[in-house]
């Protein structure tokens, strides 16, 4: 059998299709050839992991504002659907599992050409353009919030949530021992995603006198930043007793985040659907600050869609104030009761074994397509 995975160009996008590379290797062994087909491998070394081929396919992303490059990608996509033609009537996979997002629009139309089935996961509670498009082709639509199953056909879409790597669910007996920290303060962890967040990075800094008596910070900046906020914080902090309550890194590897996320009492995070669900896994509270709409449309109904369970509350960008975070997160830590709330409804929004239906459906469509 042969199976194909596309979609995006994040981690978001990516770590889930793997964590369904990871169920299919324990379900079907070796039983089963996979390629990656997209613009670039985004991570070589998870694909060798995973015994998954790379396959170049170019994809022209369209902005929503004005670019010169949506001219140049324009052109990319049409090349890109030539390229995906071809290397799909190649390869011929019996089933392709997308995950949506601008790079997986080659492949998803030359599927259709080419009737190969198609399997789609939707990680956000609106749906991007790319799975809308492949919505009427699909064979069955995957979503990871309630809220999506507006857009998409009844019959064939069901509620599973986001698939989780084994590395995620690995959590260690002593966490902060995994961190190198110690275990005498309440531990807040900061994360803007892999590329980090300035605004939230900002006004961390700026509340570090205010925070640290009280709390320690782990603090995943982004690789970008890391030595200038390391400067800025040292120079914070060089005549306090703080220092030592501060924990700044670039990137964090999968056992770290696992680490992390297992010893925190709060996670301030941005609004990435597979942050929020692992955030979930580890029936943590957190405080969701979304990336604005007019950058990316899909975080702010992201946000408020897992904060109407309880296991969050929202700030818009354009209202974190050190003053405002300072109070959520006294607010937060400081009361129990609402403490365990958020920690229940948090764990409520996880749900269990997406990466085994997803895959488990692939091996069936897989097997049916090539009988």
């Amino acid at each position: 059998m042969r199976i194909a995975f596309v979609g995006g160009a994040s981690g978001g996008h990516f770590y889930p299709l793997m964590a369904v590379a990871e169920e299919l290797h324990r379900m079907d062994g070796d039983n089963t050839d996979m390629y990656y087909f997209g613009p670039s491998p985004y991570n070589k070394d998870e694909l060798e992991q995973n015994n998954i081929k790379y396959i170049y396919c170019p994809a022209g992303k369209l902005r929503l504002y004005f670019s010169i490059q949506n001219f140049f990608d324009i052109f990319r996509s049409f090349f890109g659907i030539f390229v995906a033609f071809w290397k799909l009537f190649v390869i011929y996979p019996d089933v392709i599992f997308s995950k949506g997002g601008y790079t997986s629009v080659p492949i998803v139309l030359s599927a259709k050409l080419l009737r190969i089935p198609v399997v789609i996961h939707e990680s956000d509670a609106v749906p991007g353009r790319a799975n809308k498009i492949a919505a009427k082709q699909a064979k069955y639509i995957a979503i990871a919030y309630a809220e999506a199953a507006d857009y998409f056909p009844a019959e064939k879409t069901a509620l599973i949530g986001i698939p989780l790597r084994n590395t995620v669910k690995q959590i260690p007996s002593d966490p902060f021992a995994v961190l190198g920290i110690p275990n005498d303060k309440p531990l807040i962890y900061v994360t803007g995603g892999s590329q980090g967040a300035e605004r939230i990075n900002n006004v961390i800094l700026r509340s570090l006198s205010t925070l640290l008596p009280h709390y320690r910070i782990f603090h995943q900046t982004g690789p970008g930043n890391i030595e200038t906020m390391r400067q800025t914080a040292q120079s914070l902090l060089q005549n306090t007793n703080y220092a030592k309550d501060y924990y700044l890194e670039g990137y964090l590897t999968q056992q770290q985040v696992t680490a992390v996320l297992s010893a925190a009492s709060l996670v301030i995070t941005r609004a990435g659907s597979t942050t929020l669900f692992e955030t979930a896994f580890h029936s943590r509270p957190s405080i969701v600050i979304p990336i604005p709409e007019d950058v990316s449309r899909d975080q702010r109904s992201n946000a408020y869609a897992y904060a109407r369970s309880g296991a969050a509350t929202v700030i818009e960008e354009q209202n974190l104030t050190e003053n405002l975070l300072f109070k959520e997160i006294s607010s937060i830590i400081g009361d129990q009761a609402r403490w365990t709330q958020m920690a229940t409804a948090a764990r409520s929004k996880y749900i269990d074994g997406s990466e085994n239906k997803i895959a488990g459906l692939l091996i069936s469509i897989g097997k049916e397509h090539g009988s």
